[in-house]
């Protein structure tokens, strides 16, 4: 079985962040490790508290899985601390990670900044050159290439820009700022559209991780970028058609659509 690793945030409610990933690579039929960077209290409607750990006990966590189930992807999500990015950019470094797919979660689509200026640059600098591929929303693809993005040929623009600047493969998603559900992916042979259907339904909570974490998951299993992406938009475009319906705000979808069994819990 290939593997993946999810370095992220807990999300207590299990919408995003590591548990997302981990429902995610399970469905997506590789075996999931993960490496904590925050815990958070968080439900369906909103976070109420934050906990970060520190660089030190990080690389640890990092060290404990790359030395005994080396991961065949990563997909790293939220890092809110310059501390816990440099952390990271080190490990992967010295283990030579592979198939590196960075989240980079710095604007929530309603355009509030979620990491600090300091955190960004460091972002900038030490993981976004290390990443095979990076899968902005509109907000963070505007800071990424120094431009707004109004338009699909805005979009290409900027795409193009920020491979150029940070040499990896990037998804820009079009999303709810774009009032769509059609994902750019601009690599070494250019833009490609990937038209998604949109789909009618408010519990969006954790897409941008579980997208990031499809993706991920296809590349552990060899696929190429192209389909790596494709079959990851396929998946949560189905895992957001279930129309599962949880909490009292924004809640997650369900990842685990596909997962069938013939064993039942007896009494």
């Amino acid at each position: 079985m290939k593997t993946a690793l999810t370095i992220a945030g807990s999300d207590s409610s299990g919408g995003a962040g590591i548990q997302a990933d981990i429902k995610t690579m399970i469905t997506n039929g590789v075996y999931a490790m993960s490496a904590v960077t925050a815990l958070t209290a968080q439900n369906t409607t909103g976070v109420t508290g934050i906990m970060d750990v520190t660089g030190d006990f990080l690389k640890q966590q990092l060290d404990a899985v790359f030395t005994d189930i080396y991961p065949d992807a990563v997909k790293i999500g939220m890092v809110s601390q310059s501390e816990l990015i440099e952390a990271i950019a080190e490990k992967l470094k010295e283990y030579k990670a592979k198939n590196i797919v960075v989240d980079p979660v710095m604007v929530a689509t309603s355009g509030a900044k979620l990491i600090s200026d300091e955190a960004i640059d460091t972002l900038k600098e030490k993981l976004l050159p290390m990443a095979d591929v990076i899968t902005p929303n509109i907000p963070e693809g505007e800071v990424l290439s120094d431009r707004k993005i109004e338009s699909p040929d805005d979009m290409v623009t900027a795409a193009k820009a920020i491979f150029e600047k940070y040499g990896c493969a990037v998804l820009l998603k079009g999303g709810h700022a774009m009032n769509d559900a059609n994902d750019l992916l601009y690599t070494e042979e250019g833009p490609q559209w990937f038209y998604g259907k949109k789909i009618d339904n408010p519990n969006t909570h954790g897409t941008g991780c579980t997208l990031s974490s499809a993706i991920a998951s296809n590349l552990a299993k060899g696929m190429s970028m192209k389909d790596a992406v494709e079959k990851g938009k396929e998946y949560i475009s189905l895992a957001l058609g279930a129309m599962l319906n949880l909490g009292a705000g924004s809640g997650p979808m369900n990842h685990g659509f596909a997962v069938t069994t013939d064993w039942e819990v007896t009494k």
